[in-house]
């Protein structure tokens, strides 16, 4: 098996970066998902009810992130690092630090509601829930439930069979096959193996560095939204709840955590443990 493609995503919910290379620490990957949209009442804004945040790209750089908005225009925005403490909706964790007004004011101008950007200074106060698989001192970055989400090539594959094959049932035209994308993951792994066997992995190597299953991942709206057109649809939901619907939820994926730190690079080798 071999590690296919790594994804960053430094703002919650926004567009993130293709990465040949990542630094895995113990809340996940470096930079990803530390930075958060907040509501003037402290609650946080995902794409689920804003779609054309996924439009909106960020870019990590040491000490900051350079944002790409809707419009083309950029700004960067360094750490907060004595930003003001700001109360937060988020689970398990109180606060956070804001960044400078001109970000809230551009965050603001692109989505044409007042917002505010904030960052999350420490993973190591947030914990993985237990119910998603966290023991003690397992630390969090803003991701919902896991430190590092891994797909894999041969299950997107089987997903987009059973998704021309249920067009087919229904008299349809074969969909376009569905970008991984849609799931926005941290790692992609591809290897001659059967599809979800990702499932039964017990522990992980990438390159160097170790990993143990936590959970398997429960897909949301968000799945649905096409982040090309920023409009959303049925898939893939609907074929995953009809193939993969277990506990009242449809599942693809799994979420890890790491064991130890390191680089992962593509083209790592990647040996699972059942």
């Amino acid at each position: 098996m071999r590690l296919a493609a790594v994804h960053v995503y430094p703002v919650k919910s926004c567009g993130g970066v293709d990465v040949g290379q990542a630094t895995v620490e113990p809340w996940g990957l470096r930079h990803d998902r530390r930075w958060l949209v907040l509501n003037p009442d402290g609650r946080y804004l995902t794409a689920r009810d804003e779609h054309h945040m996924l439009g909106v790209f960020a870019t990590p750089a040491p000490g900051a992130i350079t944002l790409t908005g809707l419009d083309g225009g950029t700004l960067t925005v360094p750490e907060p690092t004595d930003g003001r403490p700001v109360a937060t909706a988020v689970s398990r964790l109180d606060t956070l630090r804001l960044a400078d007004d001109e970000a809230h004011e551009w965050l603001s101008e692109q989505f044409q509601r007042p917002l505010r950007l904030a960052w999350l200074d420490d993973p190591r106060c947030r914990p993985v829930a237990t119910d998603h698989g966290g023991r003690p001192g397992d630390p969090l970055n803003l991701s919902d439930t896991g430190p590092l989400h891994a797909t894999t090539l041969p299950s997107l594959r089987r997903l987009n069979d059973w998704m021309s094959e249920s067009a087919a049932e229904r008299g349809e035209q074969a969909p376009q096959p569905l970008p991984m994308a849609r799931f926005r993951p941290n790692v992609v792994i591809d290897g001659p193996f059967e599809p979800f066997a990702e499932d039964g992995w017990a522990t992980l190597r990438i390159g160097g560095v170790h990993f143990r299953f936590a959970d398997r991942c429960g897909r949301c709206q968000l799945t649905l939204i096409d982040p090309d057109t920023l409009t959303a649809g049925k898939e893939p939901i609907r074929t995953l709840a009809r193939h993969r619907r277990e506990h009242g939820q449809t599942w693809f994926g799994i979420q890890l955590v790491p064991l130890t730190t390191g680089n992962i690079r593509v083209g790592d080798e990647v040996r699972a443990d059942f």
